[in-house]
């Protein structure tokens, strides 16, 4: 069975709902739905509620804006499955914390470490923020290099890739 799966596209291609798929298919009754948001706005939290009410009452949910490694350490023993929505998100709480590269490369080196020592399976969803425009602002640009060396670094180590295009998961991995 694959241990590390990373589901990946743009904005509204299907990521989370083809992860919370994937991971309803899997063996196991205890699955932890692990959430990187921090609501900031009304609209925020009306996507939370959106994302809540597609999970069965059967998920816990463990809010983790930042400490992600720490979290799976920690808590992927308890589980059968955990399901992290999403990589885009964290990196976004990791720039509000420090905009040192090399600081966040250390987070998303520790996260890698603790997907390969995982004691259950992990899905994992970030956004693609590569095929667009190169932004105009230097902290845009920081946001899109950081994420994506780290959506690199986690595709390098998951067992499978799906990428989502217009709510069709295509295996790369």
């Amino acid at each position: 069975m694959k241990k590390i799966k990373f589901v990946i596209g743009g904005c509204r291609s299907g990521k989370s709902g083809h992860a919370l798929n994937l991971a309803e298919q899997m063996p196991g009754a205890k699955k932890a739905f692990v959430a990187t948001c921090v609501p900031r706005d009304e609209e925020m939290n009306q996507r939370v509620a959106r994302h809540k009410m597609d999970r069965s009452s059967s998920w816990i949910t463990l809010e983790v804006p930042v400490r992600l490694a720490d979290t799976i350490r920690r808590k992927s023993g308890e589980y059968d499955l955990m399901l992290i929505d999403c990589l885009t998100l964290w990196m976004s709480n990791l720039l509000l914390e420090t905009e040192d590269f090399e600081t966040i490369d250390r987070h998303v080196t520790d996260l890698i470490q603790a997907l390969e020592n995982a004691r259950c399976p992990v899905i994992l969803v970030s956004n693609e923020v590569g095929t667009g425009i190169v932004p105009e602002n230097r902290l845009a640009r920081l946001f899109r290099d950081v994420t994506g060396f780290s959506n690199q670094k986690v595709a390098g180590c998951a067992d499978e890739v799906v990428w989502m295009v217009a709510g069709i998961p295509v295996k790369i991995k």
